[in-house]
């Protein structure tokens, strides 16, 4: 790095002091003038040597310098690279590496907190102590295991149940608070489908706070779909408006009623909006009989304002209704209370920003200690489900995690970060 560094500015840049000095070209010519920053292995991002310059920017000046290094010998980074190498070199764990990619993909500022406690490494801390009380009972348990001879209640002496109950206390706060931070990293997909005319479009625009949708009064004129992302106490809420549901000979309109399903099928909560002064028909019953069981699902009563009723939340047989009015806004705070109350979302400050692949871990390692306790009194078979508990629990920070894993996670960094 010293090397490149007086090659590209001729001189050599003290350890951690920002030197100024003017950038290079083959010739001698000045590129820019800028700043050096050297920092020697072990003390930096990576724990590598690294050489970082700081010049003016503005993209000709930046493609002048980024080749002039390359014709130095450097090359360009891959994608996670530096973080990866971090990880690789013991700087961060694997759960801090994510939290850097998702501190930089942040779309609200609740989950860019929440993905800064997790690159401080608040997350690891807690998988990190949970790991320790596991590696304490299954030491317990070996030793018992080892010496079957000693007139030990291994049981009672070690409180065996009392402990895995901890466990699971504990791993029961730290997954509720991953699912929190999940919920902020990913948000809440969230599809308003409905037969035309039925105020889809206008229900967008009224969440959203712009024109994002076209109104107007001839049923098929959403063809599309339409898409906007807000946020409701910091959880971002990604809504999709589609095409009206209905029998149709418009080969356009078909295709946007097709790609409704589509949108449906992915969905995390559908939204059924109906006009109240019809309510739930035939029409909407068909559509709800088509909506994938396991997905959540709330009827919305719209244009209220024309039948002179409130805005209010209800049950109905079909489940939880909302009724309110999109042209006016009543209502609207209803409907978003109730879908952050479908995501279980908890206003908390204390979440930690979470990925799918932890939730699957936290799951497993539950499983796993949930199966050990009812493996008591049989030890050997108790020591096992710890020791797969442990395991499970391990690729969140990456004590056991595979090459193919590591691939995978690095690879959807932005370049070089």
């Amino acid at each position: 790095m010293l090397s490149l560094a007086a090659a590209l500015s001729g001189k050599q840049p003290p350890p951690r002091v920002a030197t100024r000095a003017d950038f290079l070209a083959a010739d001698g010519d000045v590129i820019d003038s800028g700043l050096l920053l050297y920092f020697p292995a072990p003390h930096s991002f990576t724990g590598e040597e690294v050489l970082e310059l700081q010049a003016h920017g503005g993209p000709v000046v930046m493609q002048m310098l980024l080749a002039r290094c390359l014709d130095l010998g450097a090359r360009l980074a891959e994608p996670g690279e530096f973080t990866r190498r971090a990880y690789l070199n013991g700087k961060l764990d694997l759960a801090q590496a994510e939290a850097v990619a998702d501190l930089i993909d942040a779309q609200t500022s609740r989950a860019a907190r929440s993905a800064m406690r997790s690159l401080h490494g608040e997350f690891s801390k807690e998988i990190h102590a949970l790991l320790a009380q596991l590696t304490e009972l299954r030491a317990l348990v070996e030793a018992s295991l080892d010496f079957p001879d000693e007139d030990i209640d291994f049981l009672e002496a070690a409180d065996a149940f009392g402990r895995v109950e901890r466990l699971q206390q504990r791993l029961a706060n730290i997954f509720a608070r991953a699912r929190q931070g999940s919920l902020l990293r990913g948000g809440l997909h969230v599809v308003l489908t409905g037969q035309p005319n039925v105020g889809k479009s206008s229900l967008l625009n009224r969440l959203a706070g712009d024109e994002l949708a076209i109104v107007a009064p001839m049923p098929g004129t959403t063809r599309d779909v339409v898409r906007g992302t807000l946020q409701v106490e910091g959880v971002p809420l990604h809504v999709i408006d589609t095409a009206g549901l209905r029998d149709s000979n418009d080969e356009v309109e078909k295709i946007g009623i097709a790609r409704t399903w589509r949108e449906i099928e992915r969905a995390d909560v559908v939204v059924l909006l109906v006009d109240a002064r019809s309510g739930v028909g035939d029409a909407e019953r068909a559509i709800l009989a088509r909506i994938p069981a396991h997905l959540a699902c709330v009827t919305v009563h719209n244009k209220v304002d024309l039948v002179g009723r409130a805005a209010e939340r209800h049950e109905e047989a079909l489940g939880v209704a909302i009724s309110l009015s999109a042209k006016y806004g009543d209502g609207i705070e209803l409907l978003r209370q109730e879908l952050l109350r479908i995501a279980g979302w908890q206003p908390t400050e204390d979440v930690f920003i979470a990925r799918e692949r932890h939730l699957r871990a936290l799951s497993e390692t539950r499983e796993h200690i949930t199966a050990a306790r009812a493996q008591l009194p049989r030890l050997e078979l108790f020591a096992e489900e710890l020791r797969l508990a442990q395991a499970a629990l391990g690729t969140i920070t990456g004590e056991f995690s595979a090459d193919d894993l590591l691939g995978e996670i690095f690879g959807r960094f932005c370049l070089g970060k």
